[in-house]
């Protein structure tokens, strides 16, 4: 499955920085203005798996291919922008094509980069946000309601089950609160689901901080993940200048960089980590001698759902998985090995899949 993540902020906070880094690239235009971004850039980049390179010399693959996880730079928003303020709300629809929300928090001290509000308050930065991403939902759901209602007193009950959710959801949004706060039944998920709300992303709360407190944070940083907190969200201190920087670098001098940082890993590989672990996803493995991979899942996906991310036909088909976990294919020289020392399982349609499996999927078309 497809991770994608939609990069949000205020303009001037450090998103296209991040972006830019993030994806190695120089697709977004970073600049000391507001709106510098006017498209919403979108960029691949691979999952950091440090397993799939022990994976691939153990069974003898000549290409090792990571999972991919997407980010998509939003124009940044001000203070109106439900209402056409700034770039107004037209980049606020990329965002319900993502599976997460990155909300970037200026936490930063800069004379020479302008801050459209003036001021240096990454808490106030987040309320401007989601009160937008608020009022934004509240006015996509209220102009449903009145054809659903209509829909509904003809008998049609889809319309009747989607008039029940709206209304879930407007309540607390009529409050000022955003709709993920909503007490929503099981069975109803997916119907949820469906609505597509700004308010009811996964939100990650990314603090840009500069150089010297990249490691540890800072009292700005601080702030913000003690709102994480209280939000029941995520969050994770980044540095997009060395970010940037360290985009530039080639492995080896990459490693010495971040040591002379005191660093031990590139903040993407932690801000990957905070939104797997903020969806609830794992990561499984094949393996051969043409390649390596890694493929991402659900927490609790089962064998033929895993199979599916693959192929629908696997999914359809399947009949069994051969499963070896990770350390057990590793330490006994592959698939034979493992098979020979009895660490080879065969598992049904029930089985739940581990982090770490590697597998090889028997099904039938």
């Amino acid at each position: 499955m497809a991770l994608k993540v939609a990069i949000v902020g205020l303009p001037n906070v450090g998103k296209s920085t991040l972006f830019n880094a993030l994806t190695q690239t120089a697709a977004a235009q970073a600049a000391n203005y507001p709106f510098c971004t006017i498209e919403p850039n979108v960029g691949e980049v691979a999952v950091p798996e440090p397993r799939l390179d022990a994976l691939a010399r153990a069974a003898g693959s000549k290409e090792i291919i990571p999972a991919r996880i997407t980010f998509v730079d939003i124009a940044g928003l001000v203070r109106g922008a439900a209402q056409g303020e700034g770039l107004g709300n037209q980049f606020l629809a990329n965002i319900r094509d993502c599976d997460a929300v990155a909300l970037v928090a200026r936490c930063f001290v800069d004379t020479d980069i302008t801050h459209v509000e003036g001021r240096i308050d990454p808490i106030d930065d987040l309320d401007i946000i989601e009160t937008e991403l608020m009022i934004a939902d509240l006015e996509s759901l209220e102009k449903r309601v009145p054809a659903l209602e209509k829909k509904a007193k003809g008998g049609d009950k889809d319309s009747q089950t989607t008039l029940r959710l709206i209304n879930l959801a407007l309540e607390p949004l009529r409050a000022g609160r955003p709709a993920r706060v909503a007490d929503v039944p099981e069975d109803d998920r997916k119907a949820w689901r469906m609505l597509q709300l700004l308010t009811t992303k996964p939100a990650l709360y990314v603090c840009n901080v500069d150089e010297g407190a990249a490691g540890e944070g800072n009292e700005f940083s601080a702030l913000v993940q003690a709102r994480a907190t209280r939000d029941g969200a995520n969050s994770v201190v980044i540095s997009a200048q060395i970010e940037s920087e360290i985009a530039m670098l080639d492995a080896d001098e990459r490693a010495e960089f971040l040591e002379t940082l005191g660093l031990h890993e590139p903040g993407l590989n932690r801000l990957i980590r905070e939104a797997y672990a903020l969806l609830g996803l794992r990561t499984y493995f094949t393996a051969g001698p043409k390649e390596a991979r890694a493929w991402t899942i659900p927490v609790g996906a089962t064998g033929p759902q895993a199979a599916g991310v693959i192929h629908t036909d696997f999914e359809k088909g399947f009949i069994r998985a051969e499963t070896i976990a990770f350390e057990d294919y590793v330490r006994l020289g592959g698939e034979a090995g493992a098979r020979d020392a009895g660490k080879l399982r065969s598992e049904g349609k029930e089985y739940v899949v581990r982090d770490g499996d590697v597998m090889n999927f028997r099904f039938n078309v």
